[in-house]
């Protein structure tokens, strides 16, 4: 019990001097993340302020700045305490003799670089898309949810508005699908992770982007406006549930856009009921789940 506790507070120490010496730049620029995280986030608002799609939202929409506050907390804040959970895990992992590559079921040792970061950004990507759909399809975990579904208006910041109980559904999913990778050692993952957040910043953003003929193939705001759309289409319990990819939505017939003026009132039905503090909020959810009509 005693190494577990002192892996679990050198963990935290760890992610909180990282980053620290991330805001002070005394990290390499490439897996810097936390200025990383600001500099998308004003280029894609630099956009919207340039380029709005809906023209009568202002340039601070509705709950700005608190979702702005959440690109923060669930990116550091919640990270950093949530840190020394899974170094205690890895230490139990390692007591059973579970190694990362234990379960693996594609070698990617011999790829070039580029094949293995594509695999692992595919992959990934069909875990947070499947994790995505049992959100909504459960109650327990449609409950949380709620919290990113109740943005009223779209923008950029909205992207990283969710409570904080999604990380821990899909971390270890995630860890997994890493697993499955032998022989992959994700020296320039960072690549992945950078592009992840400049695709879910324009997805949430004020801007009309389809991508054209790619729009098969990558997300873009028009698709993921429908995803937030208050009424859905009969008999569904959502719509395009793409992360990065909309592949995935085209192939399993997930997939809706009926028209593209922008001009679709967000929410769902009984949103009312999600209060309009970041406290409140963020412990929302753990009450008794209705059921839902799926």
């Amino acid at each position: 019990m005693q190494q577990f506790l002192e892996a679990f507070i050198s963990a935290v120490k760890g992610s909180l001097h990282w980053t620290w010496k991330s805001i002070i730049f005394e990290v390499p620029w490439y897996i810097n993340y936390f200025w990383g995280l600001i500099l998308i986030s004003l280029l894609v608002w630099g956009l919207e302020i340039l380029f709005p799609w809906r023209k009568n939202q202002s340039i601070f929409r509705k709950d700005f700045w608190l979702d702005g506050f959440y690109m923060f907390f669930n990116f550091f804040l919640f990270s950093i305490a949530i840190s020394g959970v899974y170094k205690v895990l890895e230490l139990v992992f390692r007591s059973y003799k579970i190694k990362m590559d234990s379960i693996a079921v594609i070698n990617l040792s011999d790829m070039p670089g580029w094949l293995q970061l594509a695999t692992f950004f595919v992959l990934l990507d069909f875990v947070q898309w499947f994790t995505h759909i049992l959100l909504h399809k459960y109650p327990f975990l449609w409950q949380f949810h709620k919290i990113h579904h109740s943005v009223k208006e779209m923008g950029f910041a909205a992207h990283l508005r969710y409570h904080w109980m999604e990380n821990i559904f899909y971390k270890p999913l995630k860890t997994i699908a890493v697993m499955l990778l032998g022989g992959f050692e994700p020296e320039q993952a960072y690549i992945v992770h950078f592009i992840a957040i400049a695709i879910g910043h324009l997805n949430h953003s004020n801007i009309k982007l389809s991508w054209g003929p790619f729009k098969y193939l990558l997300n873009n705001p028009v698709m993921h406006l429908y995803h937030h759309a208050y009424k859905l289409p009969e008999g569904k319990f959502g719509v395009n549930f793409g992360i990065s990819l909309s592949l995935w939505d085209y192939i399993f017939k997930t997939n809706y856009i009926p028209e593209e003026s922008g001009q679709v009132l967000l929410g769902f039905e009984g949103d009312e009921e999600i209060p309009t503090s970041f406290w409140k909020q963020i412990t929302f959810g753990f009450g008794k789940s209705k059921p839902k009509d799926l």
